[in-house]
């Protein structure tokens, strides 16, 4: 949801067209400076999120962050912008904050995974205390970009000495372009075993549903409306049915206009493919 006008009103918009979840940037992200939050905006704020569930508002970091990155400069802009968005997040109770985990520019997978995990616990070093965790989201792979493996955010997180400040945040469009699918019950319940396996359920925070307009393993990140695309509704039927998952907040991203039709929409569509009664599914 947008915050222009005020970070409260993603939250106000987000109710007035019936989300039960939001998720919204706490500052520009598109600039790396971002003046002070007022104490009004913090009051308001708080005000707002008592119209919400605990743990269903997640903020979004800035998109110009690269926790992996090799250039010294850029790395060093990365982990103040981190740090601040964490500290917002901190100062307005908001439990997650998702992070796209960065690109190794050419340095290399291994180099990028250690860099992140060295970012994450310099933010977290200097944060001690404060609640809020950081949820790795997974990548569709493009380019440099680190995440897009289950194998990759797990050898991130067992580099972080702050491991329980930490989380997963699956993107269903970025993980079906980096090749796992969830189009059949069978592939469904493979995809997440190999999660738990690796990772283990417990790290799944949130989730962000989007389908896909681009192939399975094509490792191009496109997202598009619910049953539009390459994913389809079974997937999302399979999902939003699996009980495991019933108590964890789940995010749209596709496109919308001003008057967020598409929001009210997907949101409809979504809704309708949950059983009356959430059931685990067979053999997961």
């Amino acid at each position: 949801m947008s915050i222009s006008g005020g970070v409260h009103l993603a939250l106000v918009r987000g109710r007035e067209i019936g989300c039960s979840a939001v998720q919204l940037f706490v500052k520009s992200s598109n600039q790396w400076k971002a003046r002070k939050l007022s104490g009004d905006e913090i009051a308001l704020f708080k005000r707002e999120k008592r119209n919400f569930r605990s743990g269903y508002i997640l903020a979004h970091s800035s998109y110009l962050i690269n926790t992996a990155s090799p250039d010294s400069a850029i790395l060093e802009k990365s982990r103040k912008g981190l740090l601040e968005e964490y500290l917002r997040c901190a100062t307005l109770g908001i439990p997650y904050l998702v992070l796209h985990p960065g690109s190794h520019r050419g340095a290399g997978e291994e180099a990028g995974i250690r860099t992140i995990a060295e970012s994450l616990d310099l933010i977290f070093s200097e944060t001690r205390g404060k609640r809020t965790k950081i949820l790795l989201e997974t990548t569709a792979g493009q380019g440099d970009t680190i995440g897009h493996s289950f194998e990759q955010l797990a050898a991130i997180i067992d580099l972080i000495k702050h491991k329980k400040r930490v989380g997963v945040c699956y993107d269903t469009c970025h993980s079906f372009a980096a090749g796992y699918d969830m189009r059949t019950g069978i592939a469904y319940r493979a995809t997440f075993k190999s999660f738990d396996s690796i990772l283990g359920l417990d790290m799944l925070k949130a989730f962000h549903l989007n389908d896909s307009l681009k192939p399975l393993g094509g490792r191009i990140d496109r997202h598009t409306h619910i049953g539009k695309g390459e994913l389809g509704l079974k997937s999302f039927e399979l999902l939003l049915n699996d009980g495991r998952f019933s108590n964890l907040p789940m995010i749209l991203e596709t496109p919308k206009g001003p008057d967020m039709k598409e929001d009210i929409e997907n949101l409809a569509i979504l809704r309708g493919l949950r059983k009356k009664r959430r059931r685990k599914v067979k053999g997961a």
